[in-house]
């Protein structure tokens, strides 16, 4: 299992896997043939269908000003459903180098049949198997992660945090209307100001509303985020982390302690399944969010490793099935409040999690393994492609 590095990944929005994976793309591809006169790329799959949407465009010529882009929503290679063919041609039109890699989720790139550069950090996979050796030492997940990444994690999770800490207050900042033709508004800061007018209970409410917005709205923006697991889900975890640091005045080594839990969620499930909603839909995005941000809140309250992973759980398993359907293939509607709606499930998650001893039926590492199977089943149009559900009522 790679580091959690590859969860948490600092970078602008709007998408993870047709925005910031494609502009990285761009950089190794120009930066093989630097004196290639002409380039072209080929864009299948998902990011044929919804690349304009998600700006895949502008991130990919943004490092290759002089690059023909070809769409080819109609085509998927069988490897993964965002692939990408880049070219490199000389003044006489002769092809000098080609490559095709995909955009697996979260940032993330790879090629078929080949491995991925990155070493492994983790030895163990399974929540399962993380679980019982946490139990049987007496660590903490957070222990584990340090264990395995190094005391050198915290500069980084220290970084991390204070990217999503601004992305909120930057968010909550902002008005105006977000870039595309739907022209939605920003909520994130009236829902800020309407939380004050609240009883404690609503308020909470509205305020981990108004953190989730303010984060997928600056996504939804382009601004500076932090995958977790994907752009497309990046509220998420901020909206809860935040408002239990604002209102419980908890330490920013907590903070960070409860960030390397919630990464080893993300973790489990990208090695073990998918956080691509172009593979899965937007259960590997919002729903595994939710399973980190509910990990994240029960550690904070003292949870143990099987309250933790009760937690986490409930938060994947009660998102099951939920597809990917972005409206005009922008990462605005439904995404944006469902990144709030599964800020506020989270914190639900960690409350009945708290009640419990951690014993139940289904495990975390089988829900998993039913997202998997649930987003192999799921129909293309309803990954990431703009051509079913929610997409064709605008």
């Amino acid at each position: 299992m790679k580091t959690i590095r590859d969860i948490f990944r600092i970078g602008n929005g709007p998408s993870s896997s047709h925005t910031m994976a494609p502009h990285r793309a761009a950089e190794m591809f120009l930066a093989r043939n630097p004196n290639a006169a002409h380039y072209e790329v080929t864009l299948y799959g998902s990011l044929g269908s919804t690349g304009k949407g998600h700006m895949t465009d502008v991130a990919i010529a943004d490092v290759i000003a002089d690059i023909d882009i070809i769409w080819q929503p109609e085509v998927f290679l069988p490897y993964h459903p965002n692939g990408m063919l880049f070219l490199a041609m000389d003044k006489a039109g002769n092809e000098l180098d080609r490559w095709t890699v995909f955009s697996i989720g979260g940032g993330a790139l790879a090629e078929e049949g080949r491995e991925s550069p990155s070493p492994d950090v983790y030895q163990m996979h399974t929540l399962t198997d993380i679980k019982n050796y946490c139990e049987s030492t007496g660590r903490s997940y957070w222990e584990y992660v340090e264990e395995n990444e190094g005391k050198e994690i915290w500069n980084y999770l220290h970084e991390v945090w204070q990217v999503m800490v601004e992305a909120v207050e930057r968010g909550l900042d902002h008005e105006g209307v977000l870039p595309g033709p739907i022209g939605l508004r920003r909520k994130a800061g009236m829902y800020h100001v309407k939380a004050s007018g609240y009883k404690d209970n609503l308020r909470t409410r509205a305020l981990v509303f108004s953190y989730a917005l303010a984060v997928a709205e600056e996504n939804a923006s382009m601004g500076k985020i932090v995958t977790a697991p994907t752009c497309g889900s990046s509220g998420v975890v901020p909206a809860v982390l935040y408002h239990l640091w604002k209102s419980r005045d908890f330490s920013e080594t907590r903070i960070l302690h409860a960030l390397a839990t919630a990464g080893l969620i993300g973790n489990i499930v990208r090695t073990n399944a998918s956080i691509a909603g172009a593979e899965v839909g937007c259960q590997g995005e919002v729903g595994v969010a939710c399973a980190m941000a509910s990990a994240a809140a029960n550690q904070l309250f003292g949870g143990s490793p099987a309250q933790i992973e009760y937690a986490a759980e409930m938060g994947l398993e009660h998102h099951l099935g939920m597809t990917c359907d972005p409206v005009c293939g922008l990462v605005q509607i439904p995404c944006i409040e469902r990144n709030a709606y599964a800020a506020a499930r989270a914190l639900d998650a960690n409350i009945y999690a708290s009640f419990s001893d951690g014993s139940h039926r289904v495990g975390f590492d089988r829900v998993v393994d039913v997202m998997r199977v649930t987003g192999h089943d799921i129909p293309s149009l309803y990954k990431e492609t703009s051509e079913g559900g929610l997409a064709k009522v605008l």
